[in-house]
């Protein structure tokens, strides 16, 4: 019997603590799998008094029995990637022996992070927010048929390359943006030779070999819902598909084959960059979220915008990822508020709505339930049955509202400081 491939995403809008739970979850697979986004994204884990960003591995590659697998949705860096594994080197993790490229993965060329900063200047004050990554640009020459690939590299590279630098020159040229590309071409050229130490496969064909193998298999998400380029908040968003059918463009395996989604949620609400955030705060509470919930990007060092939790975004976001399980991270954050609000609804024009709307604009107006704080330290607790009755009570809130089981609760950073619930 065929394994089917269990799906761990992001809900909102990114950062909502997804590499601690792959981290959590990994001992029981047999396989982890990133299917899209590049290193804009940082998954951030905390273990044994260590604290590890991920930007394009795995976060499973700290098992050490693990296969791991960049696959093809995902845009690489060379020079970045040669950064991050040689950092896990330097910390005892060697992963050249356990983590595969899909050949099919396109490479961000260091003319695509010039083609970025170039756009968003242009834009003025429509800026996205990008990361300045690249990750926009080579989506781009991707689905313009103009990208080179993690395959590319093994035959006429030179020649390849040199023909897309070209064709970005032109556009940059034609910009007048000013760049200097001898300061990163080197450094990039040192991690195209430096992913030669690496498997490249044909990802399609490794993984579905191993799920007729009934071998279980992570895909793991990055980003969240809610940057999705087709169901985000459209033009605020990344530039591939975070859902959950991400995963079949993503790593080239059949709808069929999906078995449960978990969907990952902050006990509120972030975002990093420009773009809409219906509960945002700009009072003292948002303040207080911010600061308690360390809330700056793993990658960016942005300060994050902070809000009460949105139900409208997330039954949005459930719906179309088929969400089976939910994971609630950062409880312990609010452990010392008196209220919290929860989003119920929106008021749009006078009018109450409570489907997520084509265009999330300024003119939203949350609606609020609210609920007692539990003014309890959450960080020490080890069990469920140590759940002070408020924080059952707003578990089973949110239960009720968005008709998915919580199973996991995150009540700290540490991989030992998550709950699991019995359902």
């Amino acid at each position: 019997m065929t394994q089917k491939v269990d799906v761990l995403l992001g809900l909102q809008w990114g950062d909502e603590g997804k590499g601690k739970i792959v981290d959590v979850l990994t001992p029981r697979y047999d396989v982890v799998a990133r299917f899209q986004g590049g290193p804009n994204a940082g998954h951030t884990l905390e273990f044994n008094g260590e604290k590890y960003v991920l930007r394009s591995i795995p976060s499973g590659i700290f098992q050490g029995d693990k296969i791991n697998i960049i696959g093809n949705g995902v845009v690489l860096d060379p020079a970045l990637f040669r950064a991050e594994a040689e950092a896990l080197a330097k910390s005892g993790h060697d992963i050249t022996k356990r983590l595969y490229i899909s050949k099919k993965a396109h490479l961000i060329l260091p003319t695509h992070r010039l083609l970025d900063a170039a756009y968003e200047a242009a834009k003025g004050d429509s800026k996205v927010g990008t990361t300045g990554k690249g990750i926009g640009p080579t989506y781009t020459d991707k689905i313009s048929r103009n990208g080179l690939r993690v395959g590319d590299i093994l035959e006429n590279f030179e020649e390849k390359y040199q023909k897309a630098v070209a064709r970005h020159r032109q556009i940059l040229d034609s910009m007048n943006f000013e760049y200097d590309l001898q300061a990163t071409e080197s450094e990039w050229m040192e991690g195209i030779e430096f992913l030669k130490n690496f498997r490249m496969i044909d990802s399609e064909h490794l993984i579905n070999g191993l799920l007729k193998e009934e071998k279980s298999v992570l895909a793991e998400g990055a980003q969240g819902t809610m940057l999705d380029i087709d169901f985000g908040s459209y033009p605020f968003v990344t530039s591939s598909n975070t859902v959950c059918a991400g995963t079949c463009t993503g790593l080239g395996v059949a709808p069929n084959r999906i078995g449960e989604v978990f969907g990952i949620f902050k006990a509120y609400c972030t975002r990093v960059g420009s773009g809409p955030f219906p509960t945002e705060l700009f009072d003292a509470v948002g303040e207080k979220i911010c600061d308690l919930g360390h809330e700056f990007g793993s990658v960016t060092g942005r300060r994050r915008r902070c809000g009460w939790i949105d139900l409208v975004a997330l039954k949005y976001a459930i719906m179309v990822n088929g969400v089976t399980q939910l994971i609630m991270m950062k409880s312990d954050v609010l452990d010392t508020f008196e209220t919290i609000k929860a989003c119920v609804a929106y008021r749009i024009d006078g009018k109450e709505v409570t489907e997520f709307p084509f265009e999330a604009t300024d003119k939203i107006e949350p609606i609020y339930a609210e609920l007692e704080g539990w003014k309890m330290d959450m960080t020490k607790v080890q069990s469920a049955d140590e759940f002070p009755e408020e924080f059952n009570a707003y578990l089973s809130f949110l239960e009720n509202e968005l008709e998915v089981p919580i199973t996991i609760v995150s009540v700290g950073p540490d991989r030992e400081q998550t709950i699991l619930l019995q359902k």
